[in-house]
């Protein structure tokens, strides 16, 4: 059996460029990448689910066979309902291995033929995260080096800051 479409879920808030990293590099291993926005209730998040799709859609628009789109509920139902392969999960380090191992089993044990393939990201995006993003731009600093061109756009239209 061949993998020919994996779904790559997350909150994205905002999308980074280790994001970016991960999608450019799988979607040279499958057909087709579905980027997949969650709603994310679970979690209070800075940007609206159309704003993160938004800058999620703009930042990769270059990248071929890749769809974005929005999600909000289990993701396993998000699987089945988009008949994929396989779910990419991005690891930096042992504590995120533990939460996404628990998450994959969780998963698997509500629909069996659920798989998850875990990545690293690019060794210079090691300590990126979506968190420390926001927390950088709510205290002045520059982003532009750690997310894509649209997520600054639209941060400075959403939230300008005073000068």
């Amino acid at each position: 059996m061949s993998l020919k479409t994996a779904l790559y879920p997350g909150t994205f808030d905002p999308i980074t460029n280790g994001h970016i990293d991960l999608v450019k590099r799988i979607s040279h291993v499958f057909d087709s990448v579905i980027v997949a926005v969650a709603a994310g209730t679970h979690k209070n998040t800075f940007l609206t689910l159309q704003q993160r799709h938004e800058v999620a859609k703009e930042s990769l628009k270059d990248c071929d066979r890749v769809e974005c789109v929005t999600f909000d509920g289990l993701l396993v139902d998000e699987f089945r309902k988009r008949k994929v392969d396989v779910v990419i999960r991005g690891l930096r380090a042992i504590s995120d291995f533990e939460y996404e191992l628990m998450i994959a089993l969780m998963n698997r044990k509500l629909f069996p033929d659920f798989e998850t393939v875990f990545l690293m990201p690019s060794e210079e995006y090691i300590y990126l995260h979506s968190s420390l993003v926001k927390e950088i731009y709510r205290m002045g600093g520059e982003i532009g080096g750690l997310v894509p061109e649209p997520v600054v756009k639209g941060l400075m239209k959403w939230f300008p800051r005073e000068k």
